[in-house]
């Protein structure tokens, strides 16, 4: 049943990386439960610019739980209490009359902070590139039914293949470790066999760009998985490592020579 309540926001401001941040305090009053926390965020914005003050700085894009970039730490959670869901699926139901929400970005190394609650996650673009790919030869497209492939291994690909590349593993992990998304982007492809041409280059330049552009190591704590909006098992990760010591031990010499 719908309704309204009063909450009081503790949220991040930070005008950019060279300038010290801050937690402000904002009164939210008669939120209808009925908002998305991103549109909470949105009133919140209309009444700082009708004082004529510097609206919020956050995150959003398709707001269906998709894109990956509502990238928010709620209450010391990534996207915030619910268990598979993303910040704009998180609704204002979720939370009591009166209650203190602390708002702050994803904080990581390798994530350098843009303003406010916006960090630069490009870090993970550039694991994609560095090998998270198949490289296609041009020319008309294939049967659907040319390439045979199992299906207890198309759906295990495609459950990996759901990570949304928003970040929350890494800022959940105490180590600040894309482990969990780096494994999902290899895991979809070594579990194809389109993916087999490449599979022993992209899992080493792929490992060698998540350690250069600083994300830690996996320690096998499990909050990636908690917290995880497309729910990726930790299990991908496991694979990971099967994959690079296939690389090291069986892979071509200039597929480990390629990848440094």
């Amino acid at each position: 049943m719908s309704g309204t309540l009063n909450v009081t926001l503790k949220i991040w401001r930070q005008k950019d990386a060279s300038a010290p941040g801050a937690f402000k305090t904002y009164e939210a009053r008669d939120v209808s439960t009925e908002m998305s926390f991103l549109e909470l965020l949105d009133v919140v914005n209309e009444d700082l610019q009708k004082k004529g003050e510097e609206p919020v700085a956050f995150d959003h894009d398709c707001r269906e739980g998709i894109c990956g970039m509502c990238s928010l730490v709620i209450n010391g959670r990534p996207h915030g209490p619910d268990n598979g869901k993303t910040t704009c699926q998180l609704h204002m139901r979720r939370y009591k009359n009166g209650d203190t929400i602390t708002v702050e970005p994803f904080r990581a190394a390798a994530f350098p902070m843009v303003r406010d609650l916006v960090v630069d996650r490009g870090a993970l673009d550039a694991v994609i590139q560095a090998g998270g790919y198949v490289s296609v030869n041009t020319g008309s497209a294939p049967d659907a039914s040319a390439v045979l492939v199992p299906k207890h291994k198309a759906e295990e690909a495609m459950d990996a293949a759901a990570c949304i590349g928003c970040g929350a593993c890494v800022a959940a992990c105490p180590n600040a470790s894309a482990m969990l998304f780096t494994s999902a982007k290899v895991s979809q492809l070594a579990l194809l066999p389109q993916g087999d041409p490449e599979r022993e280059r992209r899992v080493l330049k792929m490992l060698d760009m998540h350690d250069a552009s600083g994300f830690g190591n996996c320690t096998n704590e499990y909050e990636c998985e908690k917290v995880c909006p497309k729910e990726i098992k930790v299990s991908h990760i496991a694979r990971l490592n099967r994959e690079f010591l296939r690389a090291v031990l069986c892979g071509p010499e200039e597929a480990k020579a390629s990848a440094g």
